[in-house]
């Protein structure tokens, strides 16, 4: 029987966990644990891979920082390095545990609107968290935008919506010939079309609404966002907090969701939906195949 294709959202946070250090090796740790779930899919399903990179990025953005003597690269660049960063270590694992696998990483480029109202107001966070003087302080030096991020501040930076894949046709191409395919990372590297040209553009597109787009331009038949989180929860943080096992974007419509965090997710699955998908499951990491099996997480389907 053919296996369905599912396309598996992963949060950079969960490759660079809230308040650890930007380590090498702590990626490499916590991509060998998140692979381990992802191999369970992929052993009933065609998984396509997206990534997240807000850490990362801020990263790169920070030591490019440092260096005077040239000018700092932009962030369409510093998007590709991350791509191909994440995209080896991901590969190098899949090979290491499941050694039969393709598993092929894309540098992917995503197309935006120059025009989209994303540009006049900076929301997508990167980079790691700060104490409120000295986000301040930085924002000051370098001239960043910053918000709070839960109780503390982190640079945010444009996250406008993807309007197309430059590489669609070599992904759907790997993908028909069984290849485990790892893409459109960190949302895609932001590119505008300008005079005939690809030109980059200094933004940072969410991953999850790229995942969103990608699973509904391959047809996907679910799209699974691996977050920090065991489920949508209404009253988050209160003691009547509870989670929505099963629910519709017209149902999720009527809530408000921090727009940091689960925000994004929501537009993103809901967008999905309304475009034709069929179901979208968001929860933790260790339980990606049972919210697809739909006894973990949240499903969202159009009801």
């Amino acid at each position: 029987m053919t296996k369905q294709t599912v396309v598996v959202a992963l949060g950079g946070n969960a490759l660079l966990r809230r308040g650890e250090p930007l380590e090498a090796e702590v990626q490499r740790h916590n991509i060998e644990i998140a692979v381990k779930t992802i191999c369970e899919i992929a052993n009933e399903y065609n998984v396509v891979l997206v990534h997240g990179n807000g850490p990362q990025v801020g990263l790169l953005a920070l030591q490019g920082l440092e260096y005077k003597k040239v000018s700092p690269y932009p962030l369409d660049v510093l998007g590709s390095e991350t791509q191909g960063m994440i995209g080896y270590m991901l590969m190098q694992e899949f090979k290491n545990q499941m050694p039969g696998i393709n598993a092929t990483c894309m540098l992917t480029q995503m197309t935006v609107d120059p025009s989209d109202p994303a540009f006049a107001d900076p929301t997508k966070p990167i980079g790691p968290i700060y104490e409120e003087a000295e986000a301040r302080e930085l924002a000051e030096k370098y001239h960043w935008t910053i918000k709070p991020d839960g109780q503390h501040f982190r640079r945010v930076v444009p996250s406008p919506q993807p309007t197309g894949i430059v590489e669609h046709e070599a992904i759907t191409a790997l993908i028909d010939q069984g290849h485990l395919v790892i893409c459109t990372g960190g949302g895609g590297i932001p590119v505008k079309r300008e005079n005939g040209k690809l030109v980059g553009v200094e933004a940072v597109i969410d991953k999850d609404m790229s995942a969103a787009f990608l699973a509904k331009q391959l047809d996907a038949d679910a799209l699974l966002i691996l977050t920090d989180a065991e489920a949508v929860y209404l009253d988050w943080g209160k003691p009547t907090q509870h989670a929505l096992r099963s629910t519709t974007p017209t149902e999720l419509a009527k809530y408000q969701f921090d727009a940091g965090s689960m925000g994004p997710k929501i537009e993103a699955s809901c967008e999905f939906i309304k475009q034709g998908g069929k179901v979208v499951g968001i929860g933790s990491l260790q339980d990606g195949l049972r919210i697809l099996q739909g006894t973990a997480g949240t499903n969202i389907t159009k009801g």
